[in-house]
Formats: C-alpha cells, structure tokens, sequence
C-alpha cells in the first residue's frame, strides 16, 4: 500500500467546518443525557426504600400484636417517632450529598473523615444490608404474591429460590438497570398505595376481609398492658422501613448536572413518599382495627379493606411483587461495584474487581447469590425471620456517616458549620440509639447473627489485605527490578503418541528453548509396554531431532513421575530457564470437551504444585 507525504514546510491543513446549520456535538451534553434526571433517579434509587413499606408496618403490627388488640393502638405513636427519625436521616444526607458529590456515602465518609477501620465497618455493614435486601425482598415479594394465591403459601421457598434464579441469570447477563423502566412499576406501587391510603380514610369499615378469612390470628388474648420494652421492639422492628434511605448519596455522579442539587431534591422527595406512605398505612391499620394473621400480609390485608377482593386489590398485590422484586435487583448492581472497590484496595480477592465481557462483576453477583439463597434456605422463606436482621446493618452505616460528617464540619468550618455538624450529631446519636436497641430487642431473634458477622467480616478484610501486602513484599512491587538478563532456556515437551500436535508442540518448543527434551511415561502392564515400544520405533524413525527420554513408572500416575524429573532437572541445571511445553487438542464444538481425556490439565496441576517451572499449555484448534 503505498502512502503519500506532505512537502516538509507545508502547513497541516485545519479540519474542515461544520456545514451551515449542523452544530458540533457537545461531549458534556451527550454524556448527561444518560445521567439521571431528580425523577428517574426517584425510581432508580429509591426501590429498596419504596420497597420496605411492604414489610415495614407489618413489623410493627407483629410486634404491637403481643399486647392484643390495646397494643395495636400504638401502631401510629411508634411510625410517627419513626417518621421523625426518618426527616433527621434525609436532612443529614441532604449534607452529605452536598459534601460529597462523588458519591460512595458511609464508606466514603468514614474512609475520608474517621480512618481505616471504620471504613471497613461501614463497607462490611454495607455488604450486610445489600445481601439481606436481596433475601428480605424476595421474601416479602413472595409474601405478597402467597397473599394473593393462598395455594403457593406451602411452596415460599421454592418460589423465593426460583425467583432468586431468575433476578441472578438476569444480572450474569448484563442487563442493565434502567431508570425509564424503573418509573412505570414505581409510579404503579406508589399511586396504588396513595390511592388505596385516601379511598381507605373515607371508609367507615372494611370494604372486605376475603384475603384473611379462615387464616389463624396472631394476635394474643387478654392482654391490655403495653410496656416501654414491647414499644422499643416495635420500633426497633419498624425502623427496617428506612433502608434504602442512603442509596441517594451513594449515587451523586449518576445524575445530571447539578448533579448535587438534583441529588438532594431526589432525597427530600424519596422522604415526602416514603414518610406519607408509613403515616398513612398507620392511619389505615388504626381505622379497620387490623388484626395480623398468619400467610396473609398487612399490605394485602389493608388493599382488602380499602378497595375490596377486586381487580384494585390484585394491582396492589402484583404491583408490590415487581417492586419488591426490581428492590432485590438493585442490590445486584451495587453490591459487586463496592467488592470491586474494595478488591482494588486489597480488601477483598482480586477476582471480584474482574469484570465479563459485558461488563459484569460476575464472581460479585454469584457470591451475592449464594448468600442470599442461604439465608432463604435458614430462614425457610419467612420474611419475617429476616426483617429483624435487617436493620443493624443499616444503622451502623448510618452513624458512622453523620460521626464522619461531625468531622468534616469542624474541619472545614465553612459558614455555618456549626448549626450542620449540629444536624448530624443529632442524626448520629439517634441512629447509634438505634442500632443499640435494635441490636439489645432483636438479638434472640437473630441479630446475634448480625453481631457476629460484622467483625468477621472486617476481620477477613484485614486478613485478605495483610496477606497482599506480604505478596506485594516478596514481588517488590513499587521498587525497580533488576535489568533483565538472558539465561539458557530448556523446554520440556510430555508426549504419548506421534501425531500433528506432537509435531506443532516440538516446533513451537524449538523456537522457544535453546535445547529441548521430549519425555514420555511408560508403564509396566504389557500392552503398556508394547505402546512404549511402538512410540520409540516411530520415533526413530520420524527422527525429530530431538531426544525422547523414557520416565518409567510403577503406576498410572502422569504427573508426578514427569514433576519429579523436572525437579531433578532444575537441581543439575540451575542456571537454565525450565519450561513445561503442554501440547492439547481444543475441540471444535463445546460439547466434545466432554470427549477429552484432561491429560493436559493433571500434568499442568502436578508440574504447579511440585516445580517451578513456567508452564506453556499449548492448544492445537481443531476446525469441523
């Protein structure tokens, strides 16, 4: 192909203008169009807060239930002093939004402001939440579809890890989470729920009790005295209902500029719904004097009673099953991201910052699903085993980022400091509260699990980054090397029979080594002998150039007779360089692996554990 140059002096030509009425594109403008508007990030980030309405109030009720039908009176004292706690987290976030607006919330608070080791209990509660977010999800969305066809009620654990499956092989895939999909089964849930809240208030009694008749109550008898402890738990149990709340301030640069200011609208108005939706459902229970019941959800009982045993109430109950089920997806798309981050830190193996060829983190994503299939195995698919280990997690992270944002205020002392770090010291002593009596009511009901893996998690953190930093040591990774220097090179070929790909590895080993050797195992059974036999005479008679040295063995073994004499070989030859030449044959179609003898890999697995020779697996492609 020839070329033609430009005189020396000649001046590069300008690239040629745009034509009359075609503007350039602007690179900024195209990438914000696929950033998230407030709205679309409502419906992206908001799911697994939307989603704990479904189980929230039911946890409370549950609890409350204990003291009969006089305890249930305290459904809407207890979500009004949650709905306080809730306005003091989206304030603190608002701030924190505004002090990092390259988002990561807890985590990358705690890293900046508080150290090392609270960073990593903030990413290990992080790594909690989003592995009980996929199991309470699945759960609770199972729960919603079991309330609307009682018949499945016996078979919730099959469907949870169906589902499960499914929500997996979704995400192994690479199909990525759309905001623009997300905004019509959000607005679906959150208008179904609105309207089933206002048509309920204007109801003097329960449009229905269909979906609860002939369940068993749960409700005790005879009880008429409410105490400060069976209030704590039902707070306690209720405060699941602001998971999800930092999810906004963990995604900042996902949103269109301002991305800061959009962010911060996106929390307040996640607040607004989520608060009105807790207050209201409240109101709702309180009005048609609920009583909980076994198989049945509060949400299923409640679209009863507002809008009957209709088309309405069978909306509500699909609706809240792709809610819950897009929630449990969320946790797909953030927890293998933070095992890539702490992968990168040497906190985690290296495998899980890998990504597919789409994209994907997928040793994140199955880890995550194993997980998550064994708590819905332990806990039988019962939402509500897993809603007491739900929220620990969740308030460790909370106060370790109002402490580092405390921090970060009095380190800046910005205008106003004062009155914000006063915000988020409050946020931070009420959610510490928090943690202290969710962990103190639900431990024998499972938190102790919590407790437990918390500082085992951070503790396998530390461990996974000391043992990098002892192979960074023996590498000298940051330090400069030796000069490279030539040494003699000597290649190993194992060989059974003479063929094509005999031929193919001893002319690939020959350009590699100065000198090669071709070995072959034999045997002592007679027709393994007379192989032998045969090999030599071909061998001889093709005349390679290149010797065939016998390793004789006294059993079948391949790898470990050739692995010794490697061993051997490295102890006369000390200054050459040894390597193991491989020779397979890669089939032309997947299913005739199957076919395959896996010779190859039993001496590559030998010559690894035994030598340290460099190991060349040659792969001969065979065509159809």
């Amino acid at each position: 192909m020839s070329t033609v140059s430009q005189p020396a002096n000649r001046p590069e030509q300008p690239p040629p203008a745009p034509a009359t009425g075609a503007a350039a594109p602007d690179p900024a403008a195209t990438t914000d169009r696929h950033r998230l508007t407030a709205l679309q990030g409502l419906a992206a980030l908001s799911l697994d807060a939307m989603a704990s309405v479904a189980y929230g109030p039911e946890s409370i009720v549950l609890v409350l239930a204990a003291a009969g039908a006089h305890g249930l009176g305290f459904t809407l004292p207890v979500t009004l002093a949650i709905a306080v706690l809730l306005a003091v987290l989206v304030a603190s976030y608002r701030q924190v939004i505004a002090a990092f607006p390259d988002g990561g919330g807890s985590y990358a608070v705690a890293r900046t402001h508080l150290g090392r080791r609270p960073a990593l209990v903030a990413a290990a509660s992080l790594v909690l939440d989003y592995v009980l977010n996929v199991a309470v999800s699945v759960t609770a969305g199972v729960a919603a579809l079991t309330s609307a066809f009682p018949a499945l009620y016996g078979q919730r654990l099959w469907i949870c890890l169906a589902v499960l499956v499914l929500v997996t092989a979704v995400n192994l895939r690479g199909i990525a989470d759309s905001a623009r999909a997300f905004l019509l089964p959000t607005a679906v849930f959150v208008g179904a729920v609105l309207a089933m809240i206002a048509v309920g208030l204007f109801r003097d009694a329960p449009a229905s009790t269909a979906t609860a008749a002939g369940h068993p109550s749960v409700l005790a008898q005879h009880a008429t005295s409410v105490g400060a402890l069976l209030l704590l738990r039902a707070f306690a149990s209720g405060c699941s209902a602001l998971t999800g709340v930092e999810a906004v301030a963990n995604a900042v640069p996902s949103f269109r500029a301002p991305a800061a200011r959009r962010a911060q609208r996106t929390e307040v108005a996640l607040g607004a719904l989520l608060g009105a939706m807790l207050i209201g459902l409240s109101l709702l229970i309180g009005r048609f004097h609920l009583q909980p019941v076994e198989g049945v959800t509060v949400l299923a009982q409640l679209a009863d009673a507002s809008f009957g045993h209709n088309g309405a109430f069978y909306l509500v109950q699909f609706a809240t099953v792709v809610l819950l089920a897009l929630a449990a997806n969320t946790s797909f798309g953030g927890l293998p991201v933070l095992m890539g981050l702490l992968a990168r830190d040497n906190y985690l193996p290296h495998v899980f910052g890998l990504k597919a060829d789409r994209q994907v983190h997928r040793h994140g994503v199955l880890a995550l699903a194993a997980a998550a299939a064994l708590l819905l195995i332990l806990s039988g698919g019962d939402v509500n085993t897993l809603v007491p280990l739900f929220a620990i997690g969740v308030f460790v992270g909370f106060t370790l980022c109002q402490a580092g944002m405390v921090r970060h205020w009095y380190r800046r002392r910005s205008a106003g400091w004062a009155g914000k770090a006063l915000l988020n010291g409050s946020g931070a002593l009420l959610t510490a509260a928090s943690a202290v009596v969710v962990t103190a009511t639900k431990f024998t009901d499972g938190a102790w699990l919590i407790v437990l893996a918390l500082p085992l998690l951070v503790l396998t953190f530390e461990a996974v980054h000391r043992a990098y930093g002892r192979i960074a040591d023996r590498l000298g990774l940051g330090r400069v090397p030796e000069p490279p220097h030539r040494t003699r090179s000597l290649v190993v070929v194992p060989v059974s029979h003479l063929s094509r790909l005999t031929g193919e590895a001893l002319g690939a080993a020959v350009s590699l080594g100065d000198e090669v050797i071709a070995v072959t195992v034999t045997h002592d059974a007679p027709e393994d002998r007379s192989a032998a036999e045969a090999l030599r005479r071909d061998w001889e008679l093709w005349n390679p150039g290149v010797d065939l040295l016998e390793l004789p063995s006294a059993t079948r073994s391949l790898g470990r007779p050739l692995a010794s004499y490697v061993r051997a070989l490295a102890a006369r030859r000390p200054d050459a360089r040894i390597t193991v030449l491989i020779p397979e044959a890669e089939p032309a179609h997947v299913w005739q692996r199957l076919l395959q003898n896996q010779r190859g890999g039993v001496v590559a697995h030998a010559v690894r554990r035994d030598t340290d020779a460099v190991i060349c697996r040659l792969r001969f492609r065979l065509t159809p």
